[in-house]
This record gives C-alpha cells, structure tokens and sequence, in this order.
C-alpha cells in the first residue's frame, strides 16, 4: 500500500494528501450539540435543595396535585413550585387561589438547611393568610451511621 512520498517502488510518484479530512469532527461535535441541547433544560429544571436530615423521616406520599403544592426555598431564600422561580407576590397569589380553590389542601414545604429562620416563618405566615392551615415540612432521612468491622475474638 503507498502512502504518499513514502512509495519509492512507482515511477510516477503521486501528490500527498494535503488536506484534512474534517467529516467524522463534523458529525461529532453536531451529536454533542444534540446531546447538550437536550441535556440543558433537564439539568438547569432541578433545584439544588440540601434538606435537613431527621430520625424518623418517611417517604412523601404524593397527592394529587390540586390538593398539595410543593414549595422549595433555597439556600439564598429564592421560592420555585415545580422547577418555576416566583418571588414573594406571586407566591401569595398561588397560595390564595390554591386556598380558595382546595382550602384543606397541603403546603409540602422543602426548605435547605441553609435557609434562615426568619424565611421559612414568613411563608408560614403567608400560608395561614391564604387560609392553608396544613403544612408539612420535607426533610431527607438521616443517614447511619456505619458499624466498624468486629475483631476477631481470641486476637
């Protein structure tokens, strides 16, 4: 096989290749763009919540949606209902229509542990407003902590 100027055994010797081959990068990188415009509202929809562990925590047992609303309060005190970020006026108004619409609905409230006191009591207070007077607080179960190996005995 000859490759290039590399071919001693022919008398005419052929022209190198001199240009590069950009399809396979093309295609490529074009698979990655996909990939990544797919991938980014997924990953930018989450809010990164760390809940506070507690002994004797259970699962969430979901409702249906008319009757619970989901609230996460960051650590920087910012308010999202289902991945959509709303500040203090629209989240009154959600928790009203809620209230008028389902009054023994339930607020599930996901606050970090990072979250000021203060922050969390003015959205209780903003829930009992609005006539909602079952709030349930979310906390993630606490972890266990490992055994040690046990030593053999007689050693």
């Amino acid at each position: 096989m000859a490759f290039g100027r590399f071919d001693h055994r022919s008398a005419a010797r052929p022209e190198p290749l001199s240009g590069i081959n950009v399809t396979p990068l093309v295609d490529v990188m074009l698979v990655l763009v996909v990939i990544l415009i797919l991938a980014a509202p997924v990953l930018a929809a989450a809010l990164r919540v760390q809940l506070p562990q507690a002994q004797g925590t259970a699962p969430v047992t979901p409702q249906a949606p008319q009757q619970a609303l989901a609230l996460e309060v960051d650590a920087r005190g910012g308010l999202s209902i289902d991945g959509e970020a709303l500040d203090d006026a629209a989240l009154r108004a959600r928790l009203a229509a809620l209230a008028a619409a389902h009054p023994d609905a339930e607020l599930q409230l996901r606050a970090d542990a990072d979250v000021p006191y203060g922050r969390v009591v003015a959205v209780m207070g903003w829930a009992n407003a609005a006539g909602l007077a079952r709030i349930g607080f979310v906390a993630a179960p606490e972890a266990m902590p490992e055994t040690p190996p046990q030593a053999a005995p007689g050693r």
